[in-house]
């Protein structure tokens, strides 16, 4: 069977922080810089704004995504500021990238966009394209979300839901976790710190997510 996955629909995003750098991403910036890492990997790279925060910092950068419209927009974001940044159309379950290539990967709001079998699938493929030792950091939604227990959406298996509100994210599956569901998933990896984080405002209006913050090493 064949692995769920979907592309948002950037045509329909009317949200400005897509283009602003999560705050994770500037502590990641000076961690990776002080471990002398420079291959880096935006995986789900949407608008691009942690590959630019990236490539304006001396990285080098491969960015990819499901979305052909973000991928077009992020490749002349970059090309306008000259940067060494390379974008293309991909698949998270079948990355364009030999053995052992990147020093640090970020995906940030991104692998959670599957079901059970194809999270299974992303992570092998994050194994085999980072280097030993290299870091990755990505997030997964956390179970503990009211989205979770939503009774009215669909449900795929005991950990996957389909998004059914208007908007970017209208039909993409997402995958959910608890710790347990953490240190299963991740067996094959080392783990530095697991954080599980709720958002109660955001852009200052009211709101409940909550999302596992997840720093590892191959």
């Amino acid at each position: 069977m064949e692995q769920l996955t979907r592309a948002w629909d950037w045509s329909k995003n009317k949200d400005k922080h897509w283009i602003i750098p999560s705050e994770e991403s500037y502590y990641l910036l000076n961690r990776w810089k002080d471990k002398k890492f420079n291959k880096f990997l935006d995986l789900g790279c949407g608008l691009g704004r942690h590959s630019i925060l990236f490539a304006r910092n001396g990285f080098n950068v491969d960015s990819v995504d499901l979305s052909e419209l973000a991928v077009d927009m992020l490749n002349n974001w970059a090309n306008k500021e000259k940067l060494n940044l390379k974008a293309k159309v991909s698949n998270m379950m079948d990355l364009p990238f030999s053995d052992n290539y990147f020093d640090c990967l970020l995906a940030y709001h991104v692998i959670s966009h599957t079901d059970s079998k194809g999270i299974v699938q992303v992570l092998l493929e994050i194994k085999r394209v980072l280097k030993e030792n290299g870091e990755f950091y990505l997030t997964l939604c956390s179970k503990q979300g009211l989205n979770f227990d939503d009774s009215e959406l669909v449900k795929l298996d005991e950990n996957t839901i389909v998004k059914t509100e208007e908007g970017p994210e209208q039909g993409i599956p997402h995958f959910f976790v608890n710790d347990d569901d953490i240190k299963a998933v991740f067996k094959d990896f080392k783990l530095i710190t697991v954080r599980q984080v709720q958002d109660v405002i955001v852009g200052g209006e009211n709101y409940n997510s909550w999302h596992y913050f997840i720093l590892g090493k191959k």
